[in-house]
């Protein structure tokens, strides 16, 4: 049974096909029956194809059916139109957030960082944490948990691609799935990192070995607090593992049109 998002989903993407035929017309209907496996459904649908054709009054009402009748052959097909008709609409921009939700799409081209090439990882963690040797344990102990969770972790430090580390730490945040990020010493940089990951739609998992030291503005968020002895990096591993294996089964697919 749809839910009331699913409906307001289906008439954003409606009003998106409706509100600019030269962008969606009948060469994307086929594709995007074929992606859904609904090709006979379009290509055999008495009016939809020949209302778009014409410019009739029910164009509307038949692509609001189409769309539905996807979806209630197959639930899993509404992610495939989001992505197929948002790449289509979009301005030129790309999805790079961890999180498929609808809403408001916005576009922006970074004045101090390079958009690294390449595409985002789902099976990348990055910490965002003090390079200090005091955090070594707790590093290892992240990693260990990322293995647990069968994904792989990263800190800027383990790469070196630009001269600069800021633009290292912008390309790990852009590329990765899950970012991590310790907030024990209320570390400048790692504030500003984490300000980086949300803007990017990342999934952050806040760490940190006292709750006082996360920012009011992010106590509302799940935190993950620990103790830095054996036994609590101990219970660290085991709950950001699962912490870290409930967001890997949120991975979204792969778009079956995507190289």
């Amino acid at each position: 049974m749809a839910t009331p998002q699913t409906g307001l989903e289906l008439i954003r993407l409606k009003n998106l096909i409706v509100g600019d035929k030269s962008k969606f017309g009948q060469s994307e209907w086929l594709e995007l029956g074929t992606l859904t496996d609904s090709f006979k459904l379009v290509d055999g649908h008495d009016r939809l194809l020949r209302s778009y054709r014409f410019g009739d009054e029910d164009y509307d009402g038949c692509v609001l059916s189409v769309l539905r009748t996807m979806i209630d052959r197959n639930p899993d097909n509404l992610a495939l139109i989001r992505q197929f008709v948002d790449g289509i609409f979009s301005e030129g921009g790309e999805n790079v957030s961890s999180v498929e939700a609808p809403g408001r799409k916005i576009v922006f081209t970074p004045s101090v960082f390079k958009a690294p090439a390449g595409e985002v990882d789902q099976n990348l963690v990055s910490v965002m944490m003090p390079f200090e040797a005091a955090f070594d344990s707790v590093y290892a102990t992240i990693k260990d948990a990322a293995k647990d969770a069968g994904l792989e972790c990263k800190r800027a430090d383990d790469i070196w691609d630009d001269s600069t580390i800021i633009q290292d730490v912008f390309s790990l945040i852009f590329q990765s799935y899950i970012v991590i990020c310790e907030f024990t010493g209320r570390n400048p940089n790692v504030m500003y990192e984490a300000g980086i990951a949300h803007t990017l739609g990342k999934h952050v998992v806040p760490l940190t070995q006292s709750t006082n030291d996360i920012p009011f503005d992010l106590r509302h968020h799940r935190i993950l607090s620990y103790l830095k002895n054996t036994e609590g990096l101990a219970k660290m591993r085991t709950e950001l593992a699962g912490r870290l294996t409930t967001l890997a089964n949120k991975r979204p697919s792969k778009a079956p049109w995507a190289s």
